[in-house]
């Protein structure tokens, strides 16, 4: 069978963590995020709109080099004078050309939550996302088998991170549930094959409970994407591409920031 994308990303992250010799077990109790909360930031509010998560993203493996000279610091600035909840920074080097350096730079620059987004497959790298002043770690279901979907979900908690579970599918969506995930991200993106399917969030939200914070995430370009992603019930949207590209970043995150929100019943 041919490789995907998602295989070969995922192959490069567990040769790495397999030649990690730090033990998890003796970091856990010193290791702890105190910061603003990521699930406070992105639960509905009186606002009645959606909650934007602005992503720090240089490259991607399907469509090369966004903005290979991306000054951090200035677009950390830019998305939380739009008005952004909370800010996604990509630290996969080799893939997406970040670094745990990005989440430095932009924690100086503003005291929005921090998500890291990387491929989390083992228990030092949460760890080590809190250490760098992440408020939350990104595990991504097709990654992880329901071992360490638990494991890591429990690390998470336990050194203070909001964990945001990222599914795909129906199927996804229950394995996530059954980790007691609380903030679960649908990705519109088939990370196997990095197509865009603008109708998966919406067909994948019906699996989850009211209770759970939700982030449309991919594809979404235009504000009639992030409206689509309201209708659908969807508490928050995850947006990279757009941003980035955008002539004005403060304005382009402000637009979608005044989509209202759409409660689910």
């Amino acid at each position: 069978m041919t490789a995907t994308y998602l295989d070969d990303i995922v192959r490069y992250h567990r040769e790495r963590a397999e030649r990690d010799t730090r033990l998890w077990q003796e970091r856990l109790g010193g290791v702890h995020y105190r910061g603003a909360s990521l699930v406070d930031a992105l639960a509905p509010d009186a606002t009645s709109n959606v909650k934007v998560i602005a992503e720090v993203k240089r490259r991607s493996p399907s469509k090369g080099w966004l903005d290979e000279d991306l000054d951090v610091a200035q677009v950390a600035r830019d998305y939380t004078a739009g008005g952004a909840s909370a800010i996604s920074v990509l630290t996969d080097g080799p893939h997406f050309a970040g670094s745990s350096e990005d989440v430095a730079v932009a924690r100086t620059e503003t005291d929005l939550p921090l998500l890291r987004k990387d491929f989390t497959v083992c228990a030092n790298d949460v760890l080590d996302a809190a250490e760098m002043g992440a408020a939350a770690v990104l595990l991504i279901v097709a990654a992880l088998d329901d071992e360490e979907l638990a494991l890591l979900s429990s690390v998470g908690v336990q050194c203070g991170l909001a964990v945001v579970v990222e599914v795909h599918d129906h199927e996804e969506a229950r394995r996530a549930l059954d980790v007691g995930a609380r903030l679960i991200g649908v990705n519109q993106r088939d990370l196997r094959t990095f197509d865009v399917n603008a109708d998966r969030a919406a067909e994948v939200i019906e699996s989850l409970p009211p209770d759970v914070v939700t982030v449309a995430e991919s594809g979404l370009r235009t504000v009639s994407d992030v409206e689509r992603a309201a209708r659908a019930g969807f508490d928050a949207v995850l947006v990279g591409e757009s941003f980035i590209r955008a002539s004005d970043r403060v304005q382009a995150v402000r637009t979608f920031a005044g989509v209202a929100r759409v409660a689910r019943a």
